[in-house]
């Protein structure tokens, strides 16, 4: 049987961009054109992308949703999206409208992140800047979310 493998140390990066030993396909990714349509942000987070364009879900399987429509359910929609059109904006800077939405989506995200850690205490470490004691350790934890038609 022929080897066919280039000699070791035959190929570098001085070789340029198609040497001989090139792989046999690049991937490429095309450029996002729009930030819209745009995916709810609860949907977003359970689909792995604010960008239906975007939305291949490997083998047709779809996650389920398990926070959805509970207050952490709520904040990680917020955050996943704020992520989401940061990464957009990264390419697409001069999008405007994307990057309204991004200033509404942080101010919401704020404003419902100050509403939960009064109710159910800190997602954070240095969500305790507003606390009376050290409650770090309390329970619940943001992750024993628990639905109540498991039981």
């Amino acid at each position: 049987m022929e080897n066919n493998k280039p000699e070791t140390g035959s190929c570098s990066f001085r070789d340029g961009v198609l040497m001989q030993c090139a792989p046999l396909a690049m991937a490429y990714t095309p450029m996002q054109q729009s930030s819209q349509p745009a995916y709810e942000a609860s949907q977003a987070l359970v689909r792995g992308t604010l960008f239906p364009g975007l939305d291949l879900p490997f083998m047709n399987i779809v996650n389920k949703g398990s926070f959805s429509g509970t207050p952490l359910g709520e904040l990680m929609a917020l955050d996943f999206v704020i992520k989401e059109l940061n990464l957009y904006l990264d390419t697409h800077k001069n999008d405007m409208e994307a990057f309204q939405t991004l200033k509404a989506t942080i101010a919401l995200y704020k404003e419902g992140k100050e509403r939960y850690v009064k109710l159910y205490g800190p997602l954070q470490v240095t969500d305790l800047d507003v606390a009376d004691s050290y409650t770090w350790l309390c329970d619940p934890w943001p992750w024993d979310y628990c639905d109540e038609t498991e039981d």
